[in-house]
């Protein structure tokens, strides 16, 4: 059986196929969730588009609540399933695109959308090898499950349904990864630091600062290298900076530095605006962290108490470091690598919450409790409390495993 030669025959319907599911904006979208769409009207409109297709040729479909779906073929009263599990949610897009990130476009013998391989592109390609089975009525001893989640770019709330709901399969692999297997994956820790007691580690009587951080924002996305910050700064009455020397300054830093940066006036504040370079959260080593970068600047020079413990504790735990040796949680195994940390957003707001984001992935030496032990360390020493956070065992199949 030439099963590259099936795979070609195809093409041109699952690029239709496909290109239908591109164009779908399947990022998760609080605004328009409700029941049955729990993950937004973009992710539930793209969990119908693949049960309908699946239902069409012939695929016994279920959906639950707009949380998860799936698609079934082969012996109803076989015991066990293989289950095949992809995800439709795609992450916010972020960064420069040469043609829009939801209008599908071949270059260069590429198709070129937001997912098209992480993962709709796996999904649909799952879709037509299960298709193609059943076309040549291959037989099948167990029933064959192909499983559309809607979260796993962010909770994994999909899943979590599903496992209350359906039974567990006899084996299965995800399309969602470096072919032709990966057998680890790391784990993962989500969770906000925030500031709540800045720690006095000076007499701030004996200090005046010159400037005030009115805000600050860095990045959006809690798994992605922040593309953009955002702070709006003003000068203290009689301060020894005036905001004019202050704006030079940041032109000088962002020229050493080859990063784009602008400075807005808004009244008597200016608004410094930096650009980095986006890259995945498991990546960070890969981007240029505008957050960090913009609070790195920032930190020379003498702010409000508050504001100052707030870029001198970033500074401190996370600048040019996404290995975790500010919070003395660097490891590494040979299996799946050194841990990393992605700082994804950073915001502070003197009325409002200020607070840090940690998207952390760390290899099978480790384990959540005893980073999060460590983590819970370093936020006692400098007066953070730690939100409730998103944990994720990491996975390893030994060499010898059948």
């Amino acid at each position: 059986m030439n099963w590259h030669q099936k795979a070609l025959d195809s093409e041109e319907a699952l690029l239709h196929d496909l290109s239908g599911l591109l164009r779908i904006n399947s990022v998760y979208d609080p605004e328009t969730s409700e029941p049955g769409q729990p993950m937004g009207q973009g992710v539930a409109h793209a969990l119908e588009y693949m049960l309908d297709l699946c239902a069409a040729e012939g695929f016994r479909v279920c959906n639950h609540d707009g949380y998860v779906g799936y698609a079934e073929y082969g012996p109803e009263s076989a015991e066990h399933y293989v289950a095949v599990l992809s995800h439709l949610d795609v992450v916010p897009v972020s960064g420069s695109w040469t043609t829009p990130p939801f209008e599908p476009t071949i270059r260069d013998g590429k198709i070129f959308a937001r997912g098209a391989i992480d993962d709709k592109g796996p999904s649909m390609a799952s879709f037509y090898g299960l298709k193609i089975v059943k076309d040549l009525g291959l037989p099948l001893k167990h029933r064959i499950r192909l499983i559309f989640g809607t979260d796993e770019e962010r909770t994994g709330l999909c899943m979590k349904r599903y496992r209350e709901v359906e039974p567990m399969p006899l084996c299965g692999f995800t399309p969602d990864a470096d072919f032709p297997i990966v057998r680890a994956e790391k784990g993962q820790i989500n969770t906000r630091l925030m500031f709540q007691a800045p720690v006095q580690t000076v007499d701030q009587s004996a200090v005046k600062p010159d400037l005030q951080l009115r805000s600050f924002v860095g990045g959006g996305v809690a798994n992605m290298v922040p593309e953009e910050a955002r702070a709006e700064i003003s000068a203290i009455v009689d301060s020894s900076i005036s905001i004019k020397s202050l704006v030079e300054a940041f032109a000088s830093y962002c020229e050493a530095e080859q990063l784009k940066g602008t400075a807005h006036f808004n009244g008597d504040d200016v608004i410094l605006l930096l650009e980095g370079k986006p890259a995945h959260g498991m990546e960070p080593h890969l981007g240029i962290n505008a957050g960090l970068k913009l609070i790195h600047f920032l930190n020379v020079y003498s702010f409000d108490h508050p504001a100052a413990h707030f870029l001198q504790t970033i500074e401190t735990l996370l600048y040019d470091d996404v290995y975790g040796e500010g919070f003395d949680i660097r490891m590494s195994d040979d299996m799946s690598g050194p841990l990393t940390i992605n700082c994804g957003i950073m915001q502070y707001m003197p009325e409002g919450e200020s607070f840090f984001h940690l998207n952390l992935r760390f290899p099978s030496c480790g384990t959540c409790q005893g980073i999060l032990d460590q983590i819970a360390v370093k936020a006692a020493m400098y007066g953070l409390d730690i939100d409730p956070p998103s944990l994720k065992d990491p996975h390893f199949v030994p060499d010898e495993h059948p």
